[in-house]
């Protein structure tokens, strides 16, 4: 029943002008709010004219960032509500209750290259894949504490283990980020060297506390959902820093 209530609110907002650039355009605040709500990670410009600046790079980088929910909002009422007072564009989170505003007024470059650059930044998601890109918006998030399932993609086992880690990930919003690290890709072994691992090792739970730059490992098991859960609540609760306090204090690496 609520996704048909969303479903309306947004598709009553669809015009003739809306289909030509291929992007919603969010009338009011109700509409706005069924759009943010209804996405893991939503992008709305807001522009008051289509002569603003960057409005055009705006519709070129939407059409290259398809897998993300994009939308256009002239209405002030919505500007208010969201706290938006010039030509910006915005990325809503759930995963980390964030919010990332990029002031038009105030960028030294605008081009289509460089908003998708930044919606790719800020695309973290509940479970968020690790890369060059996505790296930038899981280390500015406010949030510093990210769960780690290091895998290799390419076994067989793979799949559901990656069903259960999302399907924990909304239990922790705005607490701790789930990240999946594809331990196949060479890019990453860096990232398995951090945790003391190897390829063959995988898979593995991790997690990672950005701000203490210091990291856990889950013991080597099967990996069911009740373990990944008592992991995180056991370090939520502070119990696995008393245990990293009780061991051989260990060399500062950067990740």
């Amino acid at each position: 029943m609520m996704f048909l209530v969303v479903f309306s609110v947004l598709t009553v907002c669809v015009t003739a002008e809306d289909l030509e650039s291929g992007v919603l355009r969010l009338k009011d605040v109700p509409a706005a709010e069924a759009f943010i709500d209804s996405a893991e990670v939503a992008v709305i410009g807001f522009f008051e004219t289509e002569a603003a600046r960057g409005y055009q790079e705006f519709l070129a980088a939407a059409k290259q960032m398809k897998a993300l929910s994009v939308a256009l909002c002239s209405e002030k009422e919505v500007w208010a509500k969201y706290g938006i007072a010039s030509d910006t564009i915005s990325v809503f989170r759930k995963a980390d209750l964030h919010q990332e505003h990029l002031n038009l007024s105030e960028a030294k470059k605008v081009d289509a290259d460089g908003l998708v650059r930044f919606m790719t930044m800020n695309n973290v998601r509940y479970v968020t894949e690790y890369n060059q890109a996505s790296a930038v918006g899981l280390f500015q998030s406010e949030v510093k504490t990210h769960v780690l399932l290091l895998a290799d993609r390419g076994r067989a086992d793979s799949d559901p283990l990656q069903q259960r880690f999302r399907d924990l990930a909304p239990k922790y919003t705005g607490k701790m980020l789930f990240v999946l690290v594809n331990g196949s890709e060479k890019s990453n072994a860096r990232v398995l060297e951090y945790f003391g691992l190897e390829s063959r090792d995988l898979p593995r739970i991790g997690i990672y506390d950005g701000a203490l730059d210091k990291k856990w490992l889950m013991p080597s098991a099967e990996i069911t959902t009740e373990r990944v859960q008592t992991f995180c609540d056991s370090f939520l609760a502070g119990e696995l820093q008393k245990q990293k306090e009780a061991e051989t204090p260990e060399d500062k690496t950067e990740l």
